[in-house]
């Protein structure tokens, strides 16, 4: 009988390894349990993991020590309690199990959101794709739906009365700079691929804020600021080791497994669990770029201006233009305290003397700035084009696309964050209009691309009522259903799923031939739709 180390009781309870699962044969030779991928080999291809299927695509769960008072022999499903699934999952997993009253538990299910306030049955935190495919085989044997998130940026439906799977101890990052490619946990920030990328010269395509995962945002089509020279994240993906929800580990990329491939680069997290990404790099060291805040009175013109240029500027050029009503706050600087403004933030991946001449004519436009301005930035300090990273809290946003910037629709957004456009006495809640410059290489996709985003448009609109207390949503809901309302007759109807706050417009992510596509392999990969506390794609029929 194999001996367990003695672990801890109580609402946290940590679990001995594994051994049988995760033998140093089996890592040699890139078997089950095998940490990540074989660094030089071709991928592999499927690797039965944990739960074979039967003929008809169920689970084959062995029968010896499953107790119907803590098992699914009782009926159907539960509700079962924490301490039933806990007790069901324990003596092969390798992590932490977080139950509700303990600080872990706290931790693990916090999401970035603080409005999605979800109570799983418990949290999981995993140390490998082994502790996954267990979790995810004891979740369908008590039939209750499994979540996953690393940071909580992404997470945008509760996983309650779930096993929320948090992969945050999966922060690994391997460079290969003769391949110019980086292998990454699935719990790994952005931060840790920019800072070992660097040091040889090398860039992801990772997004504003160092703090987001690196997989949520890869799968939901990442746009950065490298992706109108270089395309989406998801477009970088070059290979993905996924436990599915039958328990599997397969290893999707060009080779095998290509289908699935296809769906990870923008399907989301609808297809399984990705434990680990190997992605490409590009060869970017410094920028040229900024941030600068200009008087509002000012912001109908550079935004004209932007719309009648934009197919003009080149593909290192990236910029965003955000209208802002900044609070009248010591926290604020005072040249832009208590009133609306511009801001321009722009990155330019050329030299920068073609960075300058190429932001020169929209200056010319927008005078002299109240604050900031742009130099050659080394490029982990593109970080800072965002301004302080805000704090996780609540809010309402409203995202569209664009193909263009109508005068009409540039009174509308104007008028927003003046609040002229208002009956009501009440300050609009919303005071972040941003648009973010697209096109480029996002609209030259090669023919092997996946579905991620919608690669006609101009801009890419989000709206946001920030900093909000829990009775501010639902007014806040209203003001931004008034202001999509208004924007409406100008949006393709396109979103970019990645600042897609609401799940019901999830089918707006996709094109329809890709939609299509996509609940069909959901049918094969996720039948039973047990990974869906996400931006869901229902399996088709």
């Amino acid at each position: 009988m194999k001996r367990r180390r003695p672990g801890r009781t109580g609402p946290e309870i940590a679990f001995p390894c594994a051994r049988a699962m995760r033998s140093d044969a089996a890592r040699q030779r890139g078997l089950p349990g095998a940490r990540g991928l074989p660094r030089d080999a071709p991928a592999p291809g499927p690797v039965s993991f944990l739960a074979p299927t039967t003929p008809g695509g169920g689970l084959f769960l062995p029968v010896c020590g499953l107790d119907p008072q803590t098992g699914p022999f009782g009926g159907g499903p539960g509700p079962w309690s924490p301490e039933a699934v806990a007790r069901r999952l324990r003596p092969q997993f390798d992590g932490r199990l977080h139950l509700p009253g303990g600080a872990g538990y706290e931790a693990g299910r916090s999401a970035w959101r603080r409005d999605v306030d979800q109570q799983p049955l418990l949290v999981a935190e995993v140390t490998d794709a082994a502790d996954v495919a267990r979790a995810v085989i004891t979740a369908r044997e008590f039939e209750v739906p499994v979540g996953v998130q690393a940071t909580g940026h992404g997470t945008v439906r509760p996983t309650d009365d779930g096993v929320l799977l948090n992969l945050a101890r999966l922060t690994y990052v391997e460079i290969d700079p003769e391949r110019a490619t980086a292998r990454v946990g699935g719990g790994a920030r952005w931060g840790d691929v920019i800072a070992a990328a660097a040091r040889y010269g090398l860039a992801p395509i990772s997004g504003s804020s160092s703090q987001v995962g690196v997989a949520g945002y890869t799968l939901g089509g990442g746009l950065g600021w490298l992706s109108r020279r270089y395309g989406f994240a998801a477009d970088s993906l070059l290979r993905a080791e996924v436990v599915t929800a039958a328990g599997n580990r397969l290893v999707a990329g060009p080779d095998h497994d290509v289908d699935l491939w296809w769906a990870l680069r923008g399907g989301g997290g609808n297809f399984g669990v990705v434990t680990e990404l190997l992605l490409r790099l590009y060869p970017v060291t410094e920028v040229y770029g900024g941030l600068a805040y200009f008087p509002a009175e000012r912001a109908g013109d550079i935004l004209a201006y932007h719309r009648d240029h934009a197919a003009d500027l080149p593909d290192e050029f990236s910029s965003v233009l955000s209208l802002l009503r900044l609070p009248d706050l010591p926290a604020t600087p005072e040249p832009l305290r208590g009133r609306p403004v511009l801001s321009l933030r722009v990155c330019h991946t050329g030299s920068p003397d073609q960075g300058r001449r190429a932001l020169a004519p929209l200056l010319a436009v927008a005078g002299p700035p109240l604050l900031g301005g742009y130099r050659q930035l080394a490029w982990p300090a593109t970080d800072l084009l965002d301004g302080p990273q805000p704090s996780p809290q609540i809010l309402q946003a409203h995202t569209d696309l664009l193909q263009g910037l109508s005068d009409e629709l540039i009174e509308v957004l104007l008028a927003e964050i003046h609040g002229t456009d208002r009956t009501s006495p009440d300050e609009s809640p919303v005071t972040v209009i941003e648009l973010r410059h697209v096109g480029g290489a996002l609209t030259r996709p090669g023919p092997d691309d996946g579905p991620a985003g919608h690669r006609d448009a101009t801009y890419a609109l989000l709206a946001v009522a920030p900093d909000l207390r829990p009775t501010d949503v639902p007014a806040a809901r209203g003001y931004l259903a008034s202001f999509a309302r208004r924007v409406r007759p100008y949006a393709t109807g396109g979103v970019l799923l990645n600042f897609l706050t609401d799940p019901s417009r999830t089918a707006a992510a996709y094109r329809p031939a890709d939609l299509g596509r996509l609940t069909a392999l959901k049918r094969v990969y996720d039948p039973e739709n047990i990974f869906h506390r996400n931006h869901n794609i229902p399996p088709g029929h």
